[in-house]
């Protein structure tokens, strides 16, 4: 499911373009809520799409803040933004702009482990790589792996 937005001509909706926008981004912003607050980190991800919903597997250390909060409320925000690029306006200040494209999801974040956990690593390392890696229990072992899963989410680009 999409997010409306106010821009409609700058709505990217085709599939092969979003997963493009995915696929170039390699940084994926992970909002959660910190007393009252949004906490923002930037994280290295993989992800897969099946049927208009991404699934986002993130890594990090085994234990620390965000983690924390995902376990007080799992509820979550994602950016990705990619292909940025200054428009000149010139002398007139007024008048510069930016190509870019991104996506803004919502979903819900969780703690995954077992055989799940080693997926997500390989397809981290797929999607920041475009390579296929072996990863063993061991090798998981050493790291958190959370799975995000969309409930919405909207893609949009300014390009040349």
């Amino acid at each position: 499911m999409t997010r409306d937005m106010r821009r409609k001509d700058r709505r990217v909706t085709d599939t092969a373009q979003i997963l493009g926008i995915a696929d170039r981004a390699k940084i994926l912003h992970l909002a959660l809520f910190d007393e009252g607050y949004p906490y923002i980190v930037p994280m290295h991800y993989g992800y897969e799409y099946d049927n208009g919903t991404f699934t986002f597997y993130l890594h990090c250390a085994r234990e620390g803040h965000k983690l924390d909060l995902i376990r007080a409320c799992p509820r979550c925000c994602i950016e990705l933004d990619t292909d940025a690029k200054i428009i000149s306006g010139g002398d007139d200040a007024c008048s510069y702009a930016s190509y870019f494209s991104s996506i803004i999801g919502r979903g819900t974040a969780e703690i995954i482990d077992g055989d799940e956990k080693i997926h997500g690593l390989k397809v981290l390392m797929r999607t920041q790589t475009g390579r296929e890696f072996d990863i063993d229990a061991a090798m998981a072992s050493a790291v958190t792996v959370i799975r995000i899963v969309t409930d919405s989410f909207s893609a949009k680009a300014r390009v040349r």
